[in-house]
């Protein structure tokens, strides 16, 4: 059988390396974070991408119990009291497209929307205006805009503040931008930049493929996720979640 082949971690009788780093001097000297983004990018971060890509992690970290994720945990928590994996582990499945999705989505969109800029020599004003057409026409949802409770997300001036901090291109930032702009004035509304469409332009502007969206998220939303599990546990008496439902089915037959 061939070995498994990994750039990633190697470990010896006493040692343990980490992307070539010894793991005791990621201890002593930076951060979690820090020695996420050295595991995805193969790099450490400088300390303006640090304060950047710990600022995403952070964004991510919780959104209250109401999120499918946080729902889900402290449904699994309530039923099974033993097992706080599995509980997080609920949690944790019940993100995906829909929920904790979007910051992919939006890095898909944008990458193809600067990479049509660059091949058809045209402004990221006018990729915009065909992002935003293309959806449209098509009935689909535009990735990043808009919220479902927030009229203007927090988050979002915040990591574009840092982004420019670091010193990064820009061009993904820029897009959105007139991306956003495109859209609200197709819908008539202000449908302003969500965490996950700032996210998504930031992560590229960092370099990272669209997948880390995902895995920003996760990793983010893991300590949300595990702080429910705990505290439902601690607060809350088993199979105490009860699910208002009507049922709309048959009668009963003989």
């Amino acid at each position: 059988m061939e070995p498994w082949r990994s750039a990633l971690t190697n470990y010896e009788r006493d040692q343990i390396l980490i992307r070539g780093r010894p793991i005791q001097v990621l201890m002593a000297a930076g951060n979690f974070g820090d020695t996420a983004f050295l595991l995805l990018s193969g790099r450490a971060p400088t300390p303006s991408e640090s304060r950047l890509w710990n600022a995403i992690l952070t964004a991510c970290a919780d959104h209250g119990p109401s999120s499918p994720s946080a729902m889900a945990a402290r449904v699994a928590a309530s039923g099974n009291r033993e097992s706080v994996s599995a509980a997080v582990a609920a949690g944790i499945l019940a993100i995906g497209d829909a929920h904790g999705g979007a910051g992919q989505q939006t890095m898909q969109v944008l990458a193809e929307g600067l990479a049509r800029a660059e091949q058809e020599k045209i402004s990221l004003e006018t990729a915009a205006e065909a992002i935003a057409r293309e959806h449209a026409d098509a009935d689909r949802r535009v990735p990043g805009l808009g919220h479902r409770i927030h009229g203007m997300d927090p988050r979002s001036a915040l990591l574009f503040d840092l982004a420019r901090a670091a010193a990064l291109p820009g061009r993904a930032m820029g897009l959105l931008q007139h991306l956003q702009v495109a859209v609200s004035q197709r819908a008539g509304k202000d449908l302003p930049i969500n965490i996950d469409g700032a996210l998504g332009a930031v992560l590229l502007e960092l370099g990272f493929p669209p997948p880390v969206g995902h895995v920003a998220f996760l990793l983010g939303r893991i300590a949300g996720i595990a702080a429910h599990v705990l505290e439902e546990r601690a607060r809350e008496k088993p199979m105490r979640i009860r699910i208002p439902f009507t049922y709309d089915g048959p009668g009963p037959t003989s």
